[in-house]
């Protein structure tokens, strides 16, 4: 909890925790926590250990499909139609699986370990519901990953707001609903029925390859569709989770050419719109490339490191802490080149300028900053746009603007 406060992070997301077979998304049980990782009072304990220190904690909800040892399956596969539980999936037994069943199942995306549940069936849900209830209640947890938010039925999806609302309402704050979705219109899952937030693929997407490319164009073209001026302004008023790696892609220190520009990256998710999130050991350069069946992107990792890496994002997560535009701000941009990018986050009072030089070398920009003087977020020094301004390589700015 130390390394987290250090860091400057408010919350905790944790992948899935409940029993399963293999990798935590082929559960057997939602309500005992993986004998692999401790027992229901360790997590109940860890949950009160971060809340004391102001850390929010959010589980995986794995909701879309189980593991083959799921106890309702079990059930179907030992007593086949004669189960009550053949509705929770989708089953023929005109058909056969992969391991000789005696019936076919719909799997997910192909997987014949992970079986498809049927959110269809009212009995799904609600024991769905009250496992939500009881995970709320048990661990006092504040919110949810909702995993494969895209493919999960959208009746379900309301109704599981619904239990999201009830419980923030019984709490006295915000029950989370963060669904993990890839592409498409985001607005279709973030709603009043829906989820709080979703994860930003869009723009994890040209946060990588833009550095690489040389083309701050491409990043730049998803901050404005998403945060900008009419006719796009997707987004605005919503906060989606920003991130330049996770569980699912290679991390990040390995995916860029140029290792030295971690740190103005990491610079530029925590100063654009959204919330911005980090992948464990990634604050430090953990290095990864996402294999089939190879968990080198998601390693033990004993004790926490700290290196120059860290202290800057942990600088850049203070400087967001304490300003409104860079945490609720709009977005527009100043300048846009292969290399560099400026633009302003700003809320009535108070104007943020971020500026991004992704070279080698030092470059010096004019343009009109519509104030005289500003205030360096990060490093305290003060900045005189009068004679323009001067990008050292590999940096990010957050320039506070005078008023």
């Amino acid at each position: 909890v130390e390394h987290l406060e250090r860091l400057g992070a408010n919350t905790l997301l944790l992948n899935p925790v409940f029993e399963s077979v293999s990798h935590g998304y082929d559960t057997c049980d939602y309500l005992h926590v993986d004998a692999r990782l401790g027992t229901n009072e360790d997590l109940a304990h860890l949950v009160g250990v971060m809340h004391e220190h102001g850390i929010r904690v959010m589980l995986d909800g794995v909701f879309n499909h189980v593991g083959r040892r799921f106890w309702a399956f079990e059930d179907v596969l030992q007593k086949k139609w004669d189960s009550p539980y053949c509705g929770w999936f989708n089953i023929s037994f005109d058909g056969n699986s992969a391991f000789d069943d005696g019936f076919w199942y719909e799997t997910w995306e192909g997987c014949d370990d992970i079986v498809k549940l049927n959110l269809g069936n009212p009995e799904v849900r609600g024991y769905l519901f009250d496992c939500v209830r009881t995970w709320q209640r048990e661990f006092d947890i504040d919110g949810l990953r909702l995993d494969v938010a895209y493919c999960l039925d959208r009746q379900f999806l309301r109704e599981l707001r619904g239990v999201a609302n009830e419980l923030g309402q019984a709490r006295g704050d915000d029950f989370i609903l963060l669904g993990e979705t890839l592409h498409g219109d985001y607005n279709q899952w973030m709603a009043d029925d829906g989820c709080h937030s979703v994860t930003n693929y869009e723009c994890y997407k040209g946060l990588w390859s833009s550095v690489n490319s040389a083309n701050m164009h491409e990043v730049a073209y998803a901050f404005e569709r998403q945060s900008g001026s009419e006719p796009w302004d997707l987004y605005t008023g919503k906060h989606l989770l920003d991130f330049v790696d996770n569980h699912d892609v290679d991390r990040i220190a390995t995916k860029l050419d140029d290792k030295s520009c971690l740190k103005p990256l990491y610079g530029l998710l925590f100063g654009i719109v959204g919330t911005p999130s980090v992948y464990y050991g990634s604050e430090w350069g953990i290095e990864g490339e996402k294999r089939p069946y190879d968990h080198e992107i998601r390693p033990y990792v004993a004790e926490p490191e700290w290196n120059e890496l860290t202290d800057a994002i942990a600088a850049f997560a203070a400087a967001r802490a304490k300003s409104e535009a860079l945490r609720h701000g709009s977005y527009r941009q100043i300048l846009c080149q292969p290399k560099q990018l400026l633009f302003e986050r700003a809320v009535e009072g108070e104007r943020v300028i971020v500026a991004l030089n992704m070279d080698s070398a030092s470059v010096h920009l004019d343009f009109d900053a519509q104030c005289g003087r500003a205030v360096d977020l990060v490093t305290g020094d003060d900045h005189d746009f009068g004679a323009g301004s001067d990008l050292p390589a590999y940096t990010c700015r957050f320039w506070l603007c005078e008023r």
